[in-house]
């Protein structure tokens, strides 16, 4: 139910003049007496009021965060405490076992994660190497290929050579002989400076001697001995060829098993990083025990989180308790606050920060003052009737008897104007139009006359336009 009260208002001074010899406009006597009100200035609130309830605004069940037997109860009801006294304490030795062990499974799991480190490094180095291996090797297949290549040629060439030593040499043969030496050199030198195996060398320095001996076997016109040496230099390139044959084969293999070996030492670098990856999450997995083990342990003393005075305690040393019991209830006295219930209709001229006058039942004759800080959302019904409640925070005065669960009302100022006309709300009335009007004495004459009007206590109302201060107002 909305409740209109005027906190402040200047006297007013109203001249009352009753009887039944006041007059009317027309100058006779009416048989009720007449009323005379003077314009006065003054200080007009309006106001919602509610009941309800002290609470503590601060407040607070403390326990341990973890269950056991209590060791230490520091404090018992009525104490006063500050922040960070200790309250209370539970028996540690466990707990401090449990972190001591969660201390030594994180080293553990730190040098394995070491160990994991250094045998990942080690696969990456032994994939690395065998894949330096394979390539070292695939660039000595090509030069064997090219071997093999050259020693087919110089099997052709020994086979023609074979075939023309029966004829008589003629200078261009002789030239052509030359020019074969002279190709047996280049090929020496070549497989010398490209450092090729000793078989390839071997051949390379044959077929020069077979060249030279060809060559000078021309010179001299001994066709018999060069019929003789053409075939050995034809036995000799088809021994080369066959070794640069078995030599590319054999390479060949040995890149095939070095490609495994590639295979494998990949293999391994991806499970030397899953064993990281398992040596990682074992040490996040030991960090987070260690954190919980420590986090029992320091929640197994209870502190005060703010000044106050222990309520209740919930328990004696030596009990055994869970972390749902509340060891110690802590509330602030000088942190309190009202929750009020205010009518339906009142809520919408309700804000925050509005400022509110507080009487307390059990200690009458003195009123404190608080501010509205929040207005709850959802409605409570009290005998049919819908309700709001209201939180409102009290200022409490050092010494003072206020206690919590006192009931007590409060005074919201949801709206104040300060020297301003004010006129009995009796005295306003409506004409026809809807307008609000007064009847104004002048000359003794009574005029009616269209105002403007403010806020309005229920009792008394702004008077904004149409009446000034001193005139008089017949009710």
């Amino acid at each position: 139910m909305k409740i209109w009260r005027q906190i402040t208002i200047l006297p007013l001074l109203f001249l009352v003049l009753a009887g039944t010899n006041a007059c009317n406009p027309s100058g006779g006597e009416e048989e009720s007496a007449q009323q005379l009100i003077e314009v006065t200035r003054g200080d007009l609130a309006v106001l919602v009021n509610g009941t309800g309830n002290i609470e503590a605004s601060r407040e607070v069940n403390l326990s341990f965060g973890t269950g056991g037997k209590v060791d230490k109860v520091y404090v018992k009801e009525g104490d006063e405490v500050v922040k960070g006294d200790v309250l209370a304490e539970l028996d540690a030795d466990a707990l401090e076992l449990a972190r001591t062990q969660a201390e030594l499974d994180l080293t553990q799991a730190e040098v394995a994660l070491t160990k994991a480190k250094l045998a990942l490094t080690q696969a990456q180095l032994a994939q690395q190497t065998a894949e330096y291996d394979l390539k070292n090797t695939q660039d000595t297949k090509e030069a064997l290929e090219l071997a093999l290549f050259n020693a087919q040629i110089d099997v052709r060439s020994a086979e023609h050579y074979v075939d023309e030593t029966q004829d008589i040499y003629t200078w261009p043969d002789i030239e052509t002989a030359q020019k074969d030496v002279d190709n047996a050199e280049a090929f020496l030198q070549y497989a010398l400076e490209r450092n090729l195996s000793d078989e390839t060398i071997a051949y390379a320095q044959a077929r020069l001697d077979a060249a030279e001996a060809v060559l000078d076997a021309k010179r001299n016109a001994h066709d018999t001995e060069e019929v003789t040496i053409a075939k050995l230099q034809l036995e000799a390139a088809k021994l080369a060829e066959a070794q640069a044959q078995k030599n590319l084969d054999e390479l060949t293999e040995a890149i095939a098993l070095q490609e495994l070996s590639v295979a494998a030492a990949t293999e391994s670098v991806e499970q030397a990083q899953g064993s990281l990856e398992l040596a990682r999450q074992s040490v996040q997995l030991a960090q987070q025990s260690l954190a919980q083990a420590q986090k029992n342990l320091n929640e197994a003393t209870i502190t005060a989180p703010f000044d106050g005075i222990i309520a209740s305690v919930g328990a004696d040393e030596g009990d055994t308790v869970t972390s749902a019991i509340t060891i110690v209830y802590l509330v602030d006295p000088m942190s309190m606050e009202l929750i009020i219930e205010v009518d339906e209709v009142d809520t919408p001229g309700v804000r925050l920060n509005q400022e509110a006058i507080i009487s307390i039942d059990a200690i009458p004759h003195v009123t404190f003052k608080g501010v509205v800080t929040s207005i709850y959302p959802v409605a409570t019904k009290v005998s049919g009737i819908v309700m709001y409640n209201v939180r409102i925070n009290l200022d409490v005065p050092e010494n003072s008897d206020i206690k919590i669960g006192m009931s007590a009302s409060a005074d919201i100022i949801i709206d104040k104007r300060s020297n301003v006309l004010l006129l009995p709300s009796e005295a306003i009335k409506e004409d026809g139009q809807g307008k609000q009007v007064v009847k104004v004495m002048v000359d003794k004459q009574i005029q009616e006359r269209q105002i403007v009007t403010g806020i309005s206590d229920g009792s008394e109302t702004e008077i904004i336009s149409g009446l000034s201060e001193g005139e008089t107002v017949v009710r």
